[in-house]
This record gives structure tokens, sequence and C-alpha cells, in this order.
């Protein structure tokens, strides 16, 4: 399945097929340098400080100020608005620590960004390019993964950009979605693919 990538500022997920596109003059070579290619696995909601106590969360924020400021509006009311403002505010901290608790107890999960950075040496614009990150044994070089990706981004004559998804799955099934492993990369060896190019003025390469 391959996923497509159209840059704003944000990196979108979601799975979406190749777009096929109309006939069209096919350069006789590709003029495309895949520079240089990683990947990375990063944890979902990770909402802890490592170096100090959990941090507020943006929630839990808005919680605080609410409070805080109906405390304040109180204050130039009667002394019953502020102790019910009070007992308000110490239900919503209970809630929170609760809701906390929970969190910590929740199985961590993660998702992995995929990147390379592409130099196009061509005389004309790309429009679109797919790409494929594979996996190999070291040792045997067969296929333990690959992950397929469309990013429709222009890319000028000369220019180079990087290219990237984040998604749910990981590389291979070695490597695990419910936790952290400094070895899970031995063994394995990786290469960018450029399959398809999509040219400005229409033309098409395609990796054969």
């Amino acid at each position: 399945m391959r996923l497509i990538l159209v840059f704003v500022a944000l990196v979108s997920f979601g799975p979406a097929l190749r777009a096929q596109t109309a006939a069209a003059p096919q350069p006789a070579t590709l003029e495309v340098e895949v520079v240089k290619f990683s990947w990375s696995k990063e944890r979902l909601n990770w909402q802890h400080n490592p170096f100090g106590g959990p941090n507020e969360n943006f929630h839990e924020m808005q919680m605080r100020a609410r409070a805080e400021k109906r405390l304040t509006d109180a204050k130039r009311g009667n002394s019953a608005d502020i102790k019910k403002i009070e007992s308000d505010a110490k239900a919503d901290v209970k809630i929170s620590e609760a809701r906390r608790e929970n969190e910590s107890a929740e199985v961590p999960r993660y998702v992995f960004l995929y990147r390379t950075s592409i130099r196009n040496g061509s005389t004309k614009a790309i429009k679109e390019i797919d790409w494929d990150y594979i996996f190999y044994d070291v040792g045997t070089r067969e296929e333990l993964g690959r992950r397929q990706f469309t990013s429709v981004q222009t890319i000028g004559p000369g220019k180079s950009k990087e290219l990237s998804f984040m998604v749910p799955t990981p590389p291979t099934r070695r490597i695990s979605v419910n936790s952290l492993d400094k070895k899970e990369r031995t063994g394995l060896e990786e290469q960018v693919v450029v399959v398809r190019i999509t040219y400005a003025d229409g033309s098409v390469w395609q990796l054969q």
C-alpha cells in the first residue's frame, strides 16, 4: 500500500494508491540522486519529562486556568462561592491525577518516521515522486520489509528536498510497536529506491 504526502508544513498520515498518470515522453535516464535516508521510532503520547516529574499537558493547563479565574471572580462575591470553587478545583485535580495514573499504566505505542533526501539533477521540476524504503537481512540479503510512499512535492532543477512520512507500520516484523530496543537495527540493511517520477511538464520516468 502506498502513502501519498502533500507537503504544506505538516507530516501527513494515511494510505493511498499511486496516482495513474497519462502517457507522456519518458526520460531515458534517471537524473535523481538519493542523498541520504534514515528511519526512527517515536513514542506516542509522550507527556513526561525524563529529567523531572510529569509535565502539565494542555488540557490540564486549561482546567487550572479556568479554576484560577473562577476563584478570582468568586473573591469579589461571597465566601460560599469561594468554598464551592475551591471544592471543584480539588475535584479537578483528583480527576487529572487519576487520568495520569491510567496513562502511565498503558502499554506504550510507537510510530515510525521514514526520511529520505532527494536531489533533482535534471533540468525539469519534479512534482511527484514514488519511493520505497526497503529492509534486507544483512547475511542472506532476503527482503524483510518494504514501505512504499508517494510524495506530492515540487523539487526544482538542481534542488534537494527531504521527504518524510510518519506511519504506525514498523520496518519489519522484527521491530516491536510496543517497546524500544537499541538492538532492533542489528542485522538490518536499508536502501531507498526511486520507483517513479512525474515531472511538471507531464513526462514520467518509471523503474523497469
